[in-house]
């Protein structure tokens, strides 16, 4: 008998440790929210590499530099703002089984453009040229737009769930972001340069769009928990 006694006390004593327990640690929904988007690309970066060995040490860096960017100012391209050096071979440092080369980065905002670049350089014997990477003006701005809807999917994922148990959710507690940058999106520079001569060949429009270069595609995950009320 004393030993039911002692066992209920002690069950009474537990109860306002389990009512506290159960007020710091509520009930809730763990649930994962997902969000994607694909975007137009608006910058192309391409990578032109001028080579003496491509005319047998016939014309010099120099000389093919001056052509490259006569060709492209013709094209329309300024320059100043859109080609870069990214690396330029020192001719004190040239040895005999070696050639001189430099390297640059070109930046265009269509496809087109990329076509018609890519078949003036071809034209001037310059042809090596690859797609460095492609991206948008506004990644950032999606990147974030992405994000916050891939949340509000966490939070409509949970109240679908809570709802057929009767139940609605309350505050977010946790939210676990483990998304890191956007994958680069590769290509067949090979393919592409038989895309830019057909378009050359042809003489297309100014409108049209002869490349068909991939979207970017936006994908992001969050994990998050929720109180039930």
């Amino acid at each position: 008998m004393k030993r039911l006694i002692l066992m209920a006390v002690v069950a009474l004593a537990a109860l306002p440790a389990a009512a506290q327990m159960q007020e710091a640690f509520p009930s809730y929904v763990q649930v994962n929210g997902r969000a994607e988007k694909e975007i137009t690309p608006d910058e192309f970066y391409l990578q032109i590499i001028i080579n003496e060995r491509d005319s047998k040490g016939k014309i010099s860096v120099e000389s093919q530099q001056r052509d490259m960017i006569a060709a492209l100012k013709k094209l329309g391209v300024d320059v100043e703002k859109q080609l870069k050096v990214a690396n330029l071979s020192s001719e004190f440092f040239k040895k005999k089984t070696s050639v001189a080369t430099a390297k640059y980065q070109l930046q265009l905002g269509t496809s087109a453009e990329v076509a018609r670049a890519w078949q003036a350089l071809d034209n001037l014997g310059i042809s090596d040229v690859s797609i460095l990477k492609v991206s948008h003006s506004k990644i950032d701005e999606y990147k974030e737009q992405v994000r916050v809807e891939a949340i509000r999917n966490a939070r409509a994922n949970a109240a679908t769930l809570a709802g057929a148990i009767g139940q609605t959710v309350g505050k977010c507690f946790y939210i676990y972001d483990s998304n890191s940058n956007v994958m680069p999106v590769m290509y067949d520079n090979a393919v592409l340069m038989r895309s830019a001569k057909a378009y050359g060949a042809a003489e297309a429009t100014v409108e049209e769009e002869p490349l068909e270069f991939k979207t970017i595609r936006l994908e992001y995950s969050v994990q998050a928990k929720f109180v039930l009320e």
